[in-house]
C-alpha cells in the first residue's frame, strides 16, 4: 500500500496554476487582490485552493491601491505578503507605481499571451514597463526584490499557455520561503556626528516620516524623543508612530512659521524631501538648516538638500543607535526655551482659529464643523483613511491617529481614487486578524468618483467600512443647486459650468443603499453624529454617509501655498 501512494505521488500532474498559487502560499502570501479575466482566471481559484485569500475588486487600479496598503499595514515582519493579479498586463505594469511610491510589498502578476504568440500581434499583446520576473515556481527574485532594500513592486509576467500546462510534480523543485530582509546600521561615527549636531541645536525639529511607520520604529522613536526632550512632527503617514497628542508633537504648527521655517537641525526620520516636505528649501526651511538624514536607500541621501549627516540603514535600528547614544551622554533638550514657547505659541493660535470655526452652526456646514464632531465620536484605534484636496487637507489636521499605520492616504503621488481600495484592504486586515477596529474612510466627492463603485466589493464581502463623503459639489470647490439651475437656463452646460463644478447634491448614499449597504444623507450637525454613531454600531455591512456642505467652504487662511512652485 505505501509503495502505490508513494508511486501516485510521484506521478501526480500539476498545472502552472496550481505551482503559482502553492508557490505564494509558501511565500506566506495572505491575500489576493484583482480581477480575473483569460489566461488567470485559474490562478485566482488555485489560490483559493491553495488557502489565499481573493478579493474580487472592480476596478484594477483599485486592486493595485489595495495590495500595496496591505503590504505597508502588514509588512513581511508578520508574515503576510500582498498579490495583485490583472487580466490586461500592461494596465499592472502602470499601476504598480503605486507600490513603489506607496514603498510597500507588492507582486503584480498579469497575463499575458502564449509564448508562441510574442510578437505575433497576440491578444492584449503589450510590452511591460518594468522589468519581468519569470513565472518560476517560487518566485524569489520578485519576492526578494519587493522586500528588501526600500520595499515596492515587482512585475510578473505569465504567460498563458504556462498556466494550463501540465508537469509531473516530482520535476518540481521547490524553493522555500523568502527570509526576511537583513537589518542593517549606520556607521557608529555617524551616530556620533549626529548627536553632537543635535547637541548644537538652538531650534532642533525630528520628522517622522512613512519609513519610520513601515519600519516599525515606533517604541525606539517613542524612547528618543522622550530621553531627548525633542519636539516631533509627522508626514501625513507619519502620523500615529507616535500619537498626535503626545506632548511633543508640534503638528499644528508645522504649516506655518515657526516649525519649520526655523528650525536650524531637523532629524529626518524615513522621509524624502520631495514636495510634501517643500524640498527642504527656502522659503519654506531655513536656508542654513542642518539636515540628519536617516533612511534605507542610499540614493535617497542628499536629494534635493545636502545632510549635515547621512544615517544610512534600517530606520527602527539607526533609531535605537541614536537612543543608546544618547543615554549614554546623557544629554537632553530643554522643555524651557524660547523654541519650544514659540511652537506652543503657534499650536494656541491654529487651535483658537479652528475651533471657532468648527463652532459655526450654520447650514450647510463647513469642513471644520464636520470634521470636528467626526473627531469627537471615531474611536481613537480606528483605521483613517482619507483623499480629495480640502477633505484630505483639513482631515489631517482635525483627525487625530494614536497608532501607528492606521492613516492612509494619497501619498506621495497624491494620486486620487486610492481611498476605497485602501478601506477594503484594511478591512480586510482587520477582519482576518479579528481586532475589532473600525476602518472609516474619509472621501471628497470628486475623490469617491474615481473608484466609487467598490461599494459594491464592500457589500459583497460585508466589509463595515463607514465611508464619509464631504460633499461640496464640486473639485476644490462648486455651486448650489439653485445656481446650478440657472446656469442650466442660460444654454449648454459644457460651455457654461465650470470646470471644478459636479452636480450638486448627488446622492452618493443611494449608490450604497443599491448594493445593500446603509446610505445617510446629512445635511446637519444632528444629522451627522446621528448617522455616524448608527454606522458605528452597525457591524454586518458597509455605511456611506452623504455630508452636503457649503460649496464655497475652504481652509482657514495659510501662510504658504500648500504647494512650492519652482521661480523659473
Amino acid at each position: 500500500g505505501n509503495v502505490n501512494i508513494f508511486y501516485y505521488a510521484a506521478m501526480e500532474e500539476v498545472t502552472g496554476a496550481q505551482l503559482i498559487a502553492e508557490a505564494l502560499k509558501t511565500q506566506n502570501v495572505e491575500f489576493m487582490f484583482g480581477i480575473v479575466g483569460v489566461p488567470i482566471i485559474e490562478v485566482a481559484m488555485a489560490a483559493q485552493a491553495a488557502g489565499i485569500k481573493y478579493v474580487g475588486m472592480r476596478n484594477e487600479q483599485a486592486a493595485c491601491y489595495a495590495a500595496s496598503a496591505v503590504g505597508y499595514l502588514t509588512g513581511r515582519l508578520v508574515h503576510h505578503k500582498t498579490l495583485t493579479a490583472h487580466s490586461l498586463k500592461e494596465r499592472s505594469c502602470t499601476l504598480s507605481a503605486s507600490g513603489v511610491l506607496f514603498m510597500s510589498l507588492l507582486v503584480v502578476i498579469g497575463g499575458s499571451s502564449d509564448q508562441n504568440q510574442e510578437t505575433a500581434g497576440a491578444f492584449q499583446e503589450f510590452p511591460q514597463v518594468l522589468h519581468p520576473l519569470g513565472g518560476r515556481k517560487g518566485n524569489i527574485p520578485a519576492v526578494r526584490t519587493s522586500m528588501y532594500g526600500r520595499p515596492g513592486a515587482c512585475y510578473v509576467d505569465i504567460s498563458g499557455d504556462m498556466v494550463n500546462a501540465k508537469v509531473n510534480r516530482s520535476n518540481v523543485r521547490v524553493v522555500s520561503c523568502c527570509p526576511p530582509p537583513p537589518v542593517s546600521l549606520a556607521d557608529n561615527t555617524a551616530i556620533t556626528e549626529a548627536i553632537s549636531v543635535l547637541k548644537g541645536a538652538k531650534r532642533p525639529l525630528v520628522i517622522i516620516g512613512k519609513g519610520a511607520a513601515y519600519g516599525r520604529a515606533e517604541s525606539a522613536l517613542r524612547a528618543l524623543v522622550e530621553v531627548s526632550g525633542l519636539p516631533f512632527i509627522p508626514t501625513p503617514m507619519g502620523k500615529g508612530v507616535l500619537p498626535d497628542n503626545h506632548p511633543n508633537c508640534v503638528a499644528a504648527a508645522q504649516f506655518s512659521p515657526p516649525a519649520l521655517l526655523q528650525a536650524d537641525v531637523v532629524l529626518l526620520l524615513g522621509a524624502r524631501l520631495n514636495w510634501i516636505l517643500h524640498f527642504g528649501l527656502p522659503p519654506r526651511f531655513d536656508p542654513h538648516v542642518k539636515v540628519i538624514q536617516v533612511d534605507l536607500c542610499a540614493e535617497e541621501m542628499g536629494n534635493n538638500v545636502r545632510p549635515a549627516v547621512a544615517l544610512l540603514g534600517d530606520v527602527n535600528a539607526v533609531v535605537t543607535q541614536l537612543l543608546e547614544s544618547v543615554r549614554k551622554d546623557g544629554w537632553k533638550y530643554p522643555f524651557n526655551t524660547e523654541w519650544w514657547s514659540a511652537l506652543k505659541e503657534k499650536i494656541a493660535a491654529n487651535a483658537k482659529i479652528s475651533k471657532a470655526l468648527a463652532l459655526q452652526s450654520a447650514v450647510p456646514m463647513n469642513y471644520y464643523t464636520v470634521f470636528h464632531h467626526i473627531s469627537q465620536l471615531l474611536p481613537g484605534d480606528c483605521v483613517i483613511v482619507s483623499e480629495g484636496a480640502n477633505t484630505m487637507d483639513i482631515g489631517r489636521t482635525m483627525l487625530n491617529n494614536s497608532l501607528p499605520r492606521h492613516r492612509l492616504d494619497a501619498g506621495t503621488f497624491g494620486t486620487m481614487g486610492v481611498g476605497l481600495g485602501f478601506a477594503i484592504a484594511a478591512a480586510s486586515v482587520e477582519k482576518s486578524q479579528n481586532t475589532g477596529r473600525r476602518v472609516v474612510c474619509v472621501e471628497g466627492d470628486s475623490a469617491f468618483g474615481f473608484s466609487g463603485m467598490e461599494v459594491e466589493t464592500m457589500c459583497r464581502y460585508n466589509l463595515p467600512v463607514i465611508i464619509i463623503v464631504v460633499n461640496n459639489n464640486g473639485i476644490y470647490s462648486g455651486v448650489d443647486p439653485e445656481t446650478w439651475k440657472e446656469m442650466a437656463k442660460m444654454g449648454d452646460l459644457t460651455t457654461i459650468a465650470p470646470p471644478v463644478t459636479l452636480l450638486p447634491e448627488a446622492r452618493y448614499d443611494e449608490v450604497m443603499t443599491a448594493f445593500g449597504g446603509r446610505g445617510f444623507l446629512v445635511r446637519t450637525v444632528e444629522e451627522l453624529r446621528s448617522a455616524l454613531k448608527l454606522s458605528l454600531s452597525d457591524w454586518e455591512r458597509p455605511s456611506l454617509l452623504n455630508v452636503l456642505i457649503d460649496p464655497a467652504s475652504d481652509r482657514k487662511q495659510q501662510e504658504f501655498p500648500w504647494l512650492t512652485r519652482s521661480n523659473l
